[in-house]
Formats: C-alpha cells, sequence, structure tokens
C-alpha cells in the first residue's frame, strides 16, 4: 500500500530532452541538494558529469579531476534521493561493467524490484575504472550526442577506492531516464571521477534503496515545449550511456 513517506526519487527534466539538446539549467545545485543526499547527473550546458553522494554535489571535469559543486550551478539533468538503505551484500571480482550490471539485476530481482527504481552506493577496491566526462557545449537543439563528440575525453583509474554511484530505472520509464544502471564514479579522497563505461573491482560492499515514488521538474521556459521528445534517438542515448 501506498505510504506518503516511501522514499522518492527527484528528477530533473527528462533524459529525452538532454539528448535532444536541452542543456538549460532548471534548478540550481543548492536547489537540487534540498531533495537528495545522493544520485547524479550533469550541468548546465553539460559541462562535467554530477556525482551526489554523502550530501555532497561534486562535478566531474573533462581530465577526471572532481571539485566540489558551486550551489549557483545549473542543472539541466538530474536524478537524486534521500538515501535510505534496505539492504546490504558483498561482492568481488567483478572483471567488466556488464558482470557488475548482471550482478545488480539477479539482487534487485531477489526483492522483487525489476519494476521499481533503484539507487545503489558500492564502495569498493578497483584494478581499473574506466570513465569519462565533458566540457561544456553552449548551444541548443544540438543532440547530446553531436555536443559529446565535440567535448567528450575518456579516462583511466588505475588501483583506486572510491564509490560507485549506481542508478536504476526500469524497461517502461526508458525516456524519462535511462533504462538500467547507469553509473557514476568518485574516489575516496573526492578527487577523481566521471561517468563508468567499463571497470574491473576487486572487491567491495553495496548498498541498496528501492524506490517507489518519482517527483520530475520539468522546466518552465517555453523553450522546453518545442522539443519534440517522443523524437529522441534510443540508439543515440544507448551509445552515449556506453560512453561510444
Amino acid at each position: 500500500m501506498y505510504k506518503k513517506n516511501d522514499a522518492k526519487m527527484f528528477q530533473v527534466s527528462t533524459l529525452q530532452a538532454l539528448a535532444l539538446g536541452y542543456s538549460r539549467a532548471v534548478i540550481d545545485v543548492a536547489g537540487l541538494m534540498q531533495h537528495g543526499d545522493i544520485g547524479l547527473g550533469t550541468f548546465e550546458d553539460v559541462n562535467g558529469e554530477m556525482i551526489v553522494v554523502d550530501g555532497h554535489c561534486y562535478r566531474a571535469d573533462e581530465t577526471g579531476n572532481v571539485n566540489e559543486a558551486d550551489g549557483k550551478t545549473g542543472v539541466p539533468f538530474s536524478a537524486v534521493t534521500f538515501f535510505r538503505e534496505d539492504r546490504q551484500c558483498e561482492l568481488e571480482n567483478m572483471d567488466s561493467i556488464d558482470k557488475l550490471k548482471v550482478w545488480l539485476d539477479l539482487r534487485i530481482e531477489e526483492d522483487f524490484g525489476l519494476n521499481s527504481m533503484h539507487i545503489v552506493r558500492i564502495d569498493g577496491s578497483f584494478k581499473k575504472v574506466c570513465a569519462r566526462s565533458e566540457s561544456g557545449y553552449r548551444a541548443h537543439h544540438v543532440t547530446l550526442k553531436d555536443a559529446l563528440s565535440e567535448t567528450q575525453r575518456d579516462f583511466f583509474f588505475d588501483d583506486i577506492e572510491g564509490t560507485l554511484v549506481c542508478v536504476y530505472y526500469p524497461d517502461y520509464m526508458d525516456g524519462i531516464n535511462a533504462s538500467g544502471w547507469h553509473l557514476h564514479f568518485i574516489s575516496g579522497d573526492r578527487k577523481k571521477g566521471g561517468h563508468v563505461f567499463d571497470l574491473s573491482m576487486e572487491k567491495g560492499t553495496a548498498y541498496f534503496d528501492k524506490i517507489a515514488n518519482i517527483e520530475i521538474a520539468l522546466p518552465h521556459e517555453p523553450a522546453f515545449d518545442t522539443y519534440a521528445l517522443k523524437g529522441a534517438s534510443k540508439d543515440e542515448i544507448k551509445s552515449v550511456e556506453q560512453g561510444k
């Protein structure tokens, strides 16, 4: 039965809008942090990858260096929640992101959670993290894929301790956000991070939060209504999500 105080995902705009080039600020970082203490997203003009953890919002730049984001920085797209641990599991020897995603799928399936949203925090030791971020691209109606083709940079972290923030949306919500798992990484010293497209993990502890409610803050400005959101290419979104 629905309970008013159930965990809630707070999402800024939709992935469809971002994919089509709507990268204007919808909210600022200070406003976003009133709605959650863990999550991920990006910044105005797709200027870096966002990692929210332990109540702090961090920006990974195009070199993989991380700094805490200023509260006035604009946010065009994000998903955050106030983390409430449902359970935890130990894991080890995950030699690819695909293997980790299968493991995560099995864990939430055990909890009858494939049709719910989830945020999972994984603290662990990594042999390698393959990640990316980007610098800003100030143009509108330019697709995310085209913008990233100009600004995206890949980088690798070896033998590093850190945290994965893993967000899961079910298939039927595809377009609102990326269906399946979306992972961002931040190092234990909070100096390195980015969007993860592959990894090799030695061991870690995963903390699960199953989420049954969502609030979406859509842009108010008229320009938002000039985007044909259903026209967003699922193939392009998938290729961007996989770091290609």
